[in-house]
């Protein structure tokens, strides 16, 4: 994929876009409830919209076009089953009570339901996750702009890359905070959906419309390519046992219930109801993503069935179905799905920090613009670290194993002490530490001793199966440890636990 001069000037004009709409927020901010929760002014439209733009990231659209070139539409499930659902739930029955308790972040809502030492440990687990998956998204932007320049570059010209994609990104939301996220990640939901549209109408053109594209795929005997339900003789990390126990039931919960770059949002929100509506907006949204982001892949099949690599897929229709000038849209909506994720793990990091670390253990009860000025200083910090470990990433397997073998090491623990703590009475803070070291026992050698993977799972990447063991440990620990260690009393859980709440005048 090389670009042509309107194709660089349209990739010039949106990074100026987003510096300027990040920028004209900043005279909006005047202290951290502001920096962090964007004054609790977001409207439910504009977060719909951010927690979109923010689930799709730049691997999402080459790594689901890449995955369904091999498995076919069974990866729609990420989002018809993955995401739907649990942002529904995660709506009526979670974000209620996360709003109107006013906490800042999960680990807060953990730590007033639990006990401080919960608190700080899931808060310097999700610190580390999202220091981590800045140098992924920063890694993967170096990886675009190899494709752009269409052959292997020097490391100088990948560093300066990332430089000039984390001088944007740290730039807005240093200036403009969680406001400056939500209103640049509205502007790049379009332009990624727009990007991906045409994707798909230049290749359903090619490919001979549905009835053509069906008829080609068939004829390479990939019928199963059309399959949302995979049977697990197949040895296939999407088999059904994994999309139903380990996405359906864990790891998608998790990540709309308990990810704090998503909750934010939410916790930012005017008003209750644009808390919940923002979801339910977002899940409507959510029905569009397959048709747009895991179809290319299977079109991709159809007409260009050699390819060495899955990952292929995108890159070459972009390369050979797309006029100059489209070429710099779709390759803006690569950088705006890349920023939109980039732009909210930036901000809920130097959110947990500051609200989590530095506020309650080093500098408690400073006023609201002290917290403000530490809030932008972590944000240059995080931006540095994200640099830093950017080439990690290349020692894994693939870019898509790394970042869900992130996820999976600790949101399945994460959830089942979220989930017991909000349902059931009984929980403890004793149990949920139990819980924690349980699930984090299961899912760290599962994950990274790679002998003892290979001997328990046929997949080469179990991580849906290691996110469902994970959780189910930790979900028995708790339990366990909660019946032989004495709760709260039923008062102090007003307002934290779902039935103390709806009890409640």
């Amino acid at each position: 994929m090389r670009l042509a001069a309107i194709d660089i000037a349209i990739l010039a004009l949106y990074m100026a876009g987003m510096l300027w709409m990040g920028l004209a927020l900043t005279k909006y901010i005047r202290g951290g409830k502001d920096f962090f929760l964007a004054g609790k002014r977001l409207p439910w439209w504009a977060i719909g919209m951010s927690l979109v733009a923010t689930d799709i990231s730049a691997m999402d659209m080459i790594g689901l076009a890449g995955s369904a070139y091999v498995f076919g539409i069974v990866l729609a499930n990420f989002d018809w089953i993955g995401c739907i659902p649990a942002m529904l739930i995660c709506a009526f029955v979670f974000i209620p009570h996360f709003w109107t308790s006013g906490v800042y972040t999960i680990p807060e809502y953990l730590g007033r339901r639990y006990d401080s030492t919960v608190r700080v440990i899931v808060a310097v687990f999700w610190l580390l996750f999202s220091t981590l998956n800045l140098g992924l998204l920063l890694h993967i932007s170096a990886v675009m702009f190899e494709n752009v320049v269409g052959s292997p570059i020097p490391e100088y010209g990948r560093t300066f890359w990332i430089l000039i994609t984390a001088a944007v990104v740290g730039i807005y939301t240093y200036s403009g905070g969680l406001a400056a996220v939500v209103i640049t990640d509205v502007a790049q939901f379009i332009i990624m959906m727009v990007g991906a549209a045409a994707i798909l109408f230049f290749g359903l053109w090619e490919a001979g419309g549905i009835g053509g594209l069906v008829e080609q795929v068939e004829a390479l005997g990939k019928t199963d390519h059309f399959r949302l339900i995979v049977s697990p003789a197949t040895n296939s990390t999407y088999a059904w046992p994994g999309i139903l126990f380990g996405l359906a039931l864990v790891l998608s919960p998790a990540y709309w219930i308990g990810n704090q770059a998503i909750v934010q949002r939410a916790l930012g929100a005017r008003s209750e109801y644009d808390a919940k509506a923002g979801l339910v907006w977002g899940s409507l949204l959510k029905i569009l993503v397959p048709v747009v982001m895991v179809f290319p892949g299977i079109i991709a099949l159809a007409i260009f069935p050699a390819l060495k690599t899955g990952d292929d897929a995108m890159p070459t229709l972009i390369a050979k179905l797309l006029p100059n000038g489209l070429r710099g849209l779709v390759f803006a909506a690569f950088l705006a799905a890349l920023m939109s994720s980039i732009d909210s793990y930036l901000n809920s990091a130097a959110t947990l920090w500051t609200k989590e670390i530095y506020e309650p253990v080093i500098r408690p009860g400073a006023d609201d613009r002290h917290y403000l000025a530490v809030g932008r200083a972590m944000t240059v910090i995080l931006i540095i670290l994200g640099i830093a470990t950017t080439p990690i990433p290349a020692r894994f397997q693939s870019i898509y194993s790394y970042f869900q073998t992130l996820l999976a090491t600790f949101q399945g623990p994460a959830f089942a002490i979220i989930l017991l703590g909000m349902l059931w009475p009984r929980a403890t803070s004793r149990g949920a530490l139990a819980g924690l070291i349980a699930g984090l026992a299961v899912s760290v050698p599962l994950n990274f001793h790679i002998p003892l993977k290979r001997l328990v799972f046929a997949t080469e990447d179990p991580f849906l199966y290691v996110a469902w063991w994970s959780f189910c440990a930790a979900f028995a620990a708790t339990v366990i440890a909660s019946y032989l260690t004495e709760s709260k009393p039923r008062e102090a859980l007003d307002g934290l636990v779902y039935a103390r709440t709806r009890r409640s005048p």
